[in-house]
């Protein structure tokens, strides 16, 4: 088309044509996911990707805090450390040496819903990390020795990053009793356990949690990268297919926790802090619940980055807060519950009591002025980080297995966009009236203890 026959109306269509397009730019890609089950119970899924020469192999166990019983916490965290100490094949630490050594890098952690191991290899070590994996769910080498090591392990990781740092012993230990003790101990306890249930566990304890929650039929497999799938497939059958299936864990029961009927405060003396902080925790929803993408965003417009709710009015504009945020599930993904938080530390002067009512304000108002620009902003945010956020393989790997376990679905890694996208003013508003209610919510004022 020439310029001189260019019309207003033509370009108006051009021009929307070229907004629908960057529009489904901007949306996450569609991950191709090939899926299958071994005899044994291994749920395995393919996600090939030859845009660069590395391969994630990615193993998440269905057991985290909350599959851990009264008197025997921690255990889902200690074994996020006994996994490295050897098995029939790999001696002590030598899981980390050969995964370095093939220029990989590797780790592990533990939520309250799953517990994950992971390689970054070279394409062609692939065979290197899923022989590693299968190696430890075959044979790990759970002895009297090891057991005393890595109870140790845990004692000094707790001693430094959660009893020496400032608030992380009143938020890790506190925030979980916002959930009831009675009706849903799987998430009322910390992820980190009692080290007095860890100091009275015996091998045998141990060994009986190794049998029943790491075997394959209680585990996923995700491969992302740059790897053929015949060969994948020939790999991981040689390696797992003869690992025994293990029995079926128990079912985890937490009862629906939103609305106890009254308000909870408790104060924390915190001798590592400075200054007063407050953390104000609301009962929400699992990742699967049509409520969450509407409370994901209102925590974005609350309390992610210069411009939210909080930094702007606590921070800038009142100068009641050195730091303000929000957080959605801090501890983690949790398919029985869910966390809403916003969480305020105090200026020097103002008392925790001050912070707790400004907080107290903002949820309160948050609702009814939240505007179609701020939720606008919100899902930009959320779309970027997405997307950015699969370019790397273990990355993918870990969107893969988020939508298997999370969202009850692998495919719906495809499909998450959509229901964050579909959001409306009326929905944040629904659920910031719904959720952030007094009688629903926990605050911990943790106060800087007297010297």
């Amino acid at each position: 088309m020439s310029l001189s026959r260019w019309s207003p109306r033509a370009a108006l269509v051009v021009g929307l044509v070229l907004l629908a397009r960057l529009a489904h730019a901007q949306a996450p890609a569609t991950v191709a996911i090939e899926s299958y089950t071994l005899p044994n119970g291994l749920k395995v899924h393919l996600v090939e990707d030859h845009s660069a020469q590395v391969v994630a192999v990615n193993v998440w166990y269905d057991v985290g805090s909350r599959n851990e019983r009264e008197g025997r916490t921690g255990f889902a965290h200690l074994f996020e450390h006994m996994m490295f100490q050897g098995s029939a094949n790999v001696k002590k630490a030598e899981h980390f040496q050969l995964v370095e050594r093939a220029g990989g890098q590797m780790n592990g952690s533990t939520q309250p819903d799953r517990t994950n191991y992971f390689e970054v290899v070279p394409s062609n070590r692939l065979n290197l990390a899923l022989w590693l994996e299968a190696d430890r769910m075959r044979s790990l080498a759970v002895t009297a020795e090891n057991l005393k090591n890595q109870q140790e392990a845990v004692k000094e990781e707790r001693r430094l990053r959660v009893d020496n740092q400032p608030y992380s012993a009143g938020l890790v230990d506190s925030l979980p009793t916002i959930f009831d003790r009675a009706t849903c101990f799987p998430y009322a306890h910390s992820i980190i356990g009692s080290m007095d249930d860890l100091n009275a566990a015996k091998v045998e304890d141990v060994k009986a949690f190794f049998d029943l929650y790491y075997a394959p039929n209680n585990a996923t497999l995700v491969i992302a990268g740059d790897f053929q799938p015949a060969q994948a497939k020939a790999l991981i059958t040689q390696y797992f297919g003869e690992i025994p299936r293990g029995q079926t864990p128990p079912p985890v029961a937490c009862a629906p926790q939103q609305g106890t009927g009254r308000e909870q405060v408790k104060r924390i003396a915190d001798n590592n802090a400075t200054l007063p902080a407050v953390l104000i925790g609301y009962r929400a929803v699992p990742p699967a619940h049509a409520d969450f993408p509407a409370l994901e965003l209102l925590g974005t417009i609350l309390g992610s980055g210069e411009s939210s709710r909080l930094n702007r009015s606590l921070v800038r504009e009142q100068k009641l807060a050195a730091g303000a945020q929000a957080l959605v599930n801090p501890f983690g993904p949790m398919r029985g519950a869910g966390i809403f938080g916003a969480l305020a530390i105090a200026n020097q002067g103002v008392s925790a009591d001050s912070i707790r009512a400004a907080l107290v304000r903002e949820m309160a108002q948050v609702g009814r002025s939240v505007t179609a620009e701020e939720l606008t902003k919100a899902k930009n945010a959320w779309r970027a980080q997405t997307i950015f956020g699969r370019q790397s393989a273990l990355a993918m790997s870990e969107a893969v297995h988020y939508a298997a376990l999370y969202l009850g679905d692998v495919n719906a890694v495809n499909r998450d966009a959509a229901r964050f996208e579909a959001v409306t003013l009326d929905d944040i508003r629904r659920v910031a009236t719904n959720y952030l209610r007094a009688d629903n919510s926990l605050s911990l004022l943790i106060i800087p203890e007297a010297r």
